[in-house]
């Protein structure tokens, strides 16, 4: 990683900042001396997606920059559920759901930040928000905000036009953030919060309550929220969440997602989930043509690595290569198993795919096959409605020209 003299500067340049609360202020702090910065997650998955990685990457060049993260792992919060810009409630989940997802995204944490007593830290904020009583709160807390600033935000503000329910559980959500980032400046000297742009109203309200109450300066920064430029959100795909976890999503699934995006985004996804200098990123992202797929490549090669590892990236890309040139093998495709009592009762490819998660509908698979992109064994179907032959017991089935899977029988 390389930097400005001026840390903020690098991390604007990269495309990480939208607002923040002083942002001038803010350079000083981080110019100073080495700070404490925190990044919240709700548990509400056993893995981060890449809607998460931007605000991991910029822990990333934090930590690099010698300031250490915190990140918070919502133990309490992820019982409630941040309401920002939702039309309708999170499902609740189980106290054994919530310690399952958190063990699963401590994981991928590590694979992109130091941890240890004098690295990067993982705080859980039930620490402390599963002692606190509902009048200690009311007092500690609650006497300094006015509901009537709380309604001007924006997320409360759209939910209550929309004439969508709004519970006060969810309400005090905010109120619960503003004590986290109070509670980690006490605990751990945390001075900084970082968020996407969703979470503004959170932060400042973090900011206001420690300078208020406590008489203590902290500062807030938001990253933009990133879509696609198809529009679609950053974590998203047709097939559903791009995990973090090789578990929910392989590395060669994650490595063509990147392979795959759209030529409009590449300059920006190089510039933010890549360490490349901008030097590079620009010669990189400024051709058309043959040679922008070769940036593309040089973009899923990185982002893999990181996400993977070394190896994982260079076995995605080799069976991508393989692929692309009609020499693909067993080993360097995505597998799904089904039951072979499945296949007895007469399984198709639409139902196989939809659920493997490749596809999200019978109706999408019959598009892919009205046409011409879907395959078994090399040979077009012409609905999807194929029986899958039960005495086989694997099958090698083609979407497009990019992405393959092999599904095979069990039992």
């Amino acid at each position: 990683m390389t930097f400005h003299t001026d840390l903020i500067e690098t991390l604007a340049s990269r495309g990480f900042i939208h607002q923040s609360t002083d942002l001038e202020g803010l350079r000083a702090h981080l110019a100073s001396g080495s700070r404490t910065v925190y990044l919240g997650f709700d548990a509400t998955a056993d893995s981060l997606h890449v809607g998460h990685l931007q605000g991991l990457m910029l822990m990333r060049w934090l930590q690099k920059a010698g300031h250490r993260p915190i990140l918070l792992i919502g133990g309490a919060t992820t019982r409630i559920g941040d309401p920002s810009f939702r039309d309708e409630s999170r499902p609740l989940l189980t106290n054994e759901q919530i310690d399952a997802n958190i063990a699963g995204i401590i994981s991928t944490f590590e694979r992109y930040l130091t941890l240890g007593e004098t690295a990067g830290q993982v705080v859980d904020n039930a620490q402390w928000l599963d002692k606190i009583g509902y009048l200690q709160f009311l007092n500690d807390v609650g006497r300094y905000f006015s509901i009537n600033r709380l309604l001007t935000f924006d997320a409360v503000r759209q939910r209550l036009d929309r004439e969508n329910s709004l519970s006060f559980l969810e309400f005090g959500y905010t109120l619960l953030q503003a004590h986290d980032f109070t509670e980690l400046a006490k605990r751990h000297d945390c001075t900084v919060q970082l968020g996407g742009a969703d979470q503004w109203a959170n932060i400042i309200n973090g900011v206001e309550l420690g300078r208020r109450r406590d008489g203590r300066e902290l500062f807030g920064l938001t990253m933009p929220l990133l879509a696609t430029a198809d529009g679609k959100k950053m974590g998203k795909s047709l097939n559903g969440a791009v995990w973090l976890d090789g578990n929910r999503l392989s590395p060669f699934d994650f490595w063509q997602f990147w392979r795959n995006c759209d030529d409009r985004d590449v300059r920006r996804f190089l510039a933010l989930f890549t360490e490349l200098p901008l030097d590079e990123v620009d010669r990189l992202a400024n051709v058309e043509g043959a040679a922008l797929n070769e940036a593309k490549i040089v973009l899923a090669n990185h982002v893999t690595a990181l996400a993977h590892g070394q190896d994982a990236a260079e076995q995605a890309s080799a069976a991508a290569q393989s692929l692309f040139a009609g020499r693909a093998q067993a080993s360097d495709l995505p597998v799904h198993f089904v039951e072979r009592s499945k296949l007895a009762q007469g399984l198709t490819v639409a139902a196989v795919l939809v659920e493997c998660g490749m596809e999200p509908s019978l109706s999408a698979v019959r598009r892919l096959a009205k046409g011409g992109g879907l395959r078994l064994e090399g040979e077009a179907l012409q609905s999807g409605d194929e029986v899958l032959d039960a005495s086989q017991s694997r099958w090698h089935i083609s979407l497009g020209k990019k992405r393959h899977i092999y599904i095979e029988a069990k039992g």
